[in-house]
């Protein structure tokens, strides 16, 4: 399941950049390739799912739209690849994005999805045994 489509990343940064990322046969560029496309939101997929799985059961029934957003910068990231700047836009973006679910996988940023919420990990309670006591009133009494 992937949590942004080829047309989010259209929507978010437009159809030209996207061509010029993933156009690697014509000359000039001139169609976006939703091989490349695809293979860098399932990318952005599996990153996100490897931080989610701590916290929800995948997959959700709903993505929010903070999930698209992440998704989407991800994969703008992943893209670009070598060419993407230290200080760029598009690096600040994704690393903001994995920090954030960096977040979402210790507990600090809750995630609305809608999702089932994995039962806690351990077995709850804790049970000790000790000995009968060797000191007790009546013991005590006659010294």
């Amino acid at each position: 399941m992937t949590y942004a489509t080829q047309q989010d990343l259209i929507d978010r940064f437009g159809e030209t950049e996207l061509i010029q990322l993933t156009d690697r046969v014509n000359i000039p560029v001139s169609t976006v390739d939703p091989v490349v496309v695809g293979r860098a939101l399932d990318d952005a997929s599996a990153l996100i799912d490897s931080y989610l799985t701590k916290v929800v059961k995948l997959p959700l029934a709903n993505v929010p739209d903070v999930l698209v957003k992440t998704a989407a910068d991800i994969a703008r990231y992943y893209l670009h690849g070598k060419a993407a700047e230290k200080d760029s836009p598009v690096t600040t973006a994704y690393n903001q994005a994995v920090a954030w679910l960096r977040d979402v996988s210790r507990g600090l940023v809750e995630l609305s999805a809608g999702g089932e919420t994995p039962a806690p990990a351990g077995g709850g309670s804790v049970k000790a045994v000790a000995p009968n006591r060797v000191f007790t009133r009546d013991t005590l009494r006659h010294l």
